[in-house]
């Protein structure tokens, strides 16, 4: 699968060289001509004044040239540079970057009248910083790794089946994590839609605002026989994950006794979510798993157990 972290990264790097060097370009004008003359700035010196202590900083450019230097300037190229070496503190410095920018504009904004020039870099920092932020969590995303050889006792019990559906592989770990405590059977659920990658989160955000059933490969086999079924699922706007609700739809009547897990990004027990897979399954589920995970880390754990409810965190 294509990198995202790797298109991030390069617009990053996009980004933290042209405000570099758009800086210290433009602050070598200011030092080596201070007066402003040269570079037709001579004129905007007056609303500097609104400034604290104009009266000893901003009489020239001077001062304004070293601050343009060492704010955007050095900065920036030093986020490119660790950004080439591969460094991850380039990720966080250029969307750090991105936002000293725009705080930079801002002040101009109190000094000057509104104009093209501000606006559009006050964007061009934005966009850096959405750049430094989409790579910092694709990195994340693609650094995630799960290691299915740990897991041992997975299929040690032929009357409990783990189903599970996963993007990222964040569910895929829970799934694993149950089958290995339960020695159960695992099969996973794949799609016949797109799901990978930036174009699939946005489709799959599609089905999830529509509540709509995604179309599976397969279901699993013998599904009838379990004794119990575990299934494994993100949340998708505040719902169950479409290929998970056509498999409830689909296994109506062949799973005798089931349990939940649902994986989403919000501190939320989210419990409609069970309510609907009963609802598709025509059960009362006997356990629900509620997990906060962000970029990997699963952060928050609410359990039920029915018939008396335990929830802790």
């Amino acid at each position: 699968m294509k990198s995202r972290f790797k298109t991030a990264r390069r617009l990053l790097i996009f980004w933290t060289l042209f405000i570099g060097l758009g800086a210290v370009a433009g602050a070598s004008g200011m030092l080596l001509d201070p007066t402003g003359k040269a570079m037709g700035m001579d004129a905007m010196l007056p609303y500097f004044q609104k400034l604290p202590f104009a009266d000893v900083l901003f009489q020239n450019y001077t001062f304004s040239g070293f601050a343009l230097l060492f704010v955007n300037g050095i900065t920036n190229l030093t986020a490119a540079a660790l950004l080439f070496a591969k460094k991850k503190s380039g990720v966080f410095l250029g969307g750090l970057f991105g936002i000293t920018l725009m705080l930079w504009i801002c002040i101009q904004f109190y000094m000057f009248p509104l104009n093209f020039m501000s606006t559009i870099y006050f964007v061009f920092g934005f966009l850096q910083a959405v750049a430094g932020y989409a790579a910092w969590v694709f990195l994340k995303q693609e650094s995630f790794k799960v290691n299915e050889e740990k897991y041992k006792n997975i299929g040690t019990n032929h009357e409990r089946l783990v189903v599970y559906f996963s993007r990222m592989g964040y569910v895929r770990k829970a799934a694993l994590e149950e089958a290995d405590r339960t020695g159960a059977e695992i099969f996973e659920l794949k799609s016949t839609e797109h799901t990978e990658g930036t174009s699939g989160f946005w489709w799959c955000g599609r089905f999830g605002m529509h509540k709509w059933e995604m179309p599976l490969e397969e279901l699993p086999p013998r599904l009838s026989e379990y004794a119990h079924v575990t299934i494994c699922s993100p949340v998708w706007v505040f719902a169950l994950a479409a290929p998970v609700r056509a498999f409830c739809k689909a296994a109506n009547g062949k799973i005798r006794e089931a349990d939940y897990i649902v994986l989403h990004h919000m501190k939320s027990s989210f419990d409609s979510v069970a309510e609907e897979a009963d609802s598709l399954l025509g059960i009362t589920h006997t356990g629900f798993r509620s997990i906060c995970c962000r970029k990997g880390k699963f952060s928050s754990i609410t359990e039920e157990k029915q018939p008396q409810y335990n929830k802790s965190l």
